[in-house]
């Protein structure tokens, strides 16, 4: 039933969403921030990759 309910939700959002509101709250919350948080997600593959394969061993 919760399932049903989150799926409801989900679709009424993307039904009176518009793509202008949408891109309006972005900048809203700041392209510094969404900067900031794409090269945090950047760094943070690249630092588990190199883990991963074995980057920085000597």
């Amino acid at each position: 039933m919760k399932a049903i309910i989150n799926c409801l939700v989900i679709l009424l959002l993307t039904l009176t969403l518009t793509s202008c509101e949408v891109v309006g709250g972005i900048f809203k919350g700041g392209v510094w921030t969404g900067v900031i948080l794409v090269v945090a997600v950047i760094a943070i593959v690249i630092w588990a990759l190199s883990k991963a394969f074995g980057g920085g061993r000597r």
